[in-house]
């Protein structure tokens, strides 16, 4: 449906409503439906811009009007709201990738036929793509961002000189300013314009300032919409969906093959269990059913997943120390204890006895040996750095 609204209204409703969907998430139901309406009006505007014949190839930067060169945006604003179109299917999104890089590249040569940027900037923004060295694209990125940071803030400028009110640099968009740069609506708006002395000059400087700024965006955007469009293209393939009836049957046969709990049906208690061939007859339950018994089986069933001990601490250190991996001794009981050699000189001196015999005889061996030792090695024998 064509709407008879004049030009700057109709843009101006497409624009408010982009800017509102600008900050919405873009999988909601209302962002999408802020976006058809954009969309529509948008459409409606292209197509009228184009039968107005507002520019053509031969018209140069001066031959367009002040008040016409805001619609330069048109393509790029179209392909701003496109970009956020929610779509489920990756044959739609690519198909939808395609119409915006359509309306990136009309906007962006439009601006180059004529002359809206300069040679240096189009080298500037166009050179990216092509660059494979890190350092050096992160360079010409940091070149990117500078230029726009610059470009917002000489338009920032140019809103203060008109009066009008500044927008924060949180919720400013393209959207907005474009919007703030229509011309009036109504015959008071432009006694309202001559009244506040606004200059064709500023608003025509301010118009070009934000062309430039959409260029820039836009040579970013390409790059972006080719990344992604090359992992649409290599992404596999989804899975093909079965027939309905295939996906009825395999159901069916899936319900069959799972355990169902079926209602008890009313049977003779007191018939038999089983024919004479072994059939049962009615349905039986193997395990006992009393509340006791349950909860006995039930504790036997559902246990930790991990192993539960065997034996308490104490029966452990019992095998340990039965291990012989248990040290024992020390402390005031092993101070106050007898040494080997002492030991051995009070079992010598059991006189009468067997035992004292031996004993005394391994305390003989044992101080022969130890000054058979000092004889072969005399005292300070092995000091030979630092003797005395």
């Amino acid at each position: 449906m064509t709407s008879t609204q004049p030009l700057p209204a109709l843009y101006a409703g497409a624009l408010s409503a982009a800017s509102r969907a600008e900050n919405l998430p873009t999988i909601d139901d209302e962002t999408q439906e802020l976006l058809r309406s954009s969309l529509s009006d948008l459409k409606q505007v292209n197509s009228r811009v184009t039968a107005l014949a507002l520019f053509s190839a031969n018209d140069t930067l001066e031959d367009i009007s002040t008040r016409d060169l805001v619609y330069l945006t048109v393509p790029f604003v179209l392909a701003g709201v496109e970009n956020r179109t929610r779509f489920t299917e990756p044959g739609e999104r690519m198909i939808n990738l395609s119409q915006v890089q359509n309306h990136l590249k009309t906007f962006v040569s439009n601006l180059a036929y004529l002359g809206v940027v300069s040679e240096a900037e189009h080298t500037l923004h166009t050179q990216l793509p092509s660059i494979k060295d890190a350092a050096k694209r992160r360079e010409a990125k940091i070149q990117q961002y500078k230029a726009e940071r610059d470009l917002r803030a000489r338009i920032e400028a140019v809103r203060k000189r008109r009066r009008q009110r500044p927008v924060s640099d949180g919720s400013s968009n393209v959207f907005d300013l474009a919007l703030s740069l229509l011309p009036p609506t109504s015959r008071s708006s432009a006694e309202n314009s001559d009244d506040e002395s606004e200059t064709e000059d500023i608003l025509r400087e301010a118009t070009l300032l934000l062309l430039k700024l959409c260029y820039v965006q836009a040579c970013s955007q390409l790059e972006s919409l080719e990344q992604e469009l090359e992992l649409l293209r290599s992404a596999p393939a989804p899975p093909s969906h079965p027939p309905p009836v295939a996906n009825e049957q395999h159901e069916k046969a899936k319900e069959e093959i799972s355990w169902k709990l079926e209602r008890t049906p009313h049977v003779n208690v007191e018939g038999p269990l089983l024919d004479p061939n072994g059939k049962p007859l009615q349905p039986f339950t193997i395990l006992p059913s009393g509340t006791s018994d349950r909860a006995r089986f039930q504790a036997q069933v559902f246990r930790p997943s991990h192993r539960l001990p065997t034996m308490t601490i104490d029966e452990y250190l019992e095998v340990e120390r039965q291990r012989g991996n248990i040290i024992t001794g020390g402390g005031r009981q092993s101070e106050t204890a007898l040494t080997s050699s002492e030991q051995l000189a009070i079992d010598s001196e059991m006189e009468g006895t067997a035992f004292g015999e031996m004993k005394s005889e391994e305390k003989r061996q044992k101080d022969e040996q130890w000054a058979q030792f000092k004889d072969a090695n005399p005292r300070g024998a092995g000091n030979i750095m630092n003797r005395g």
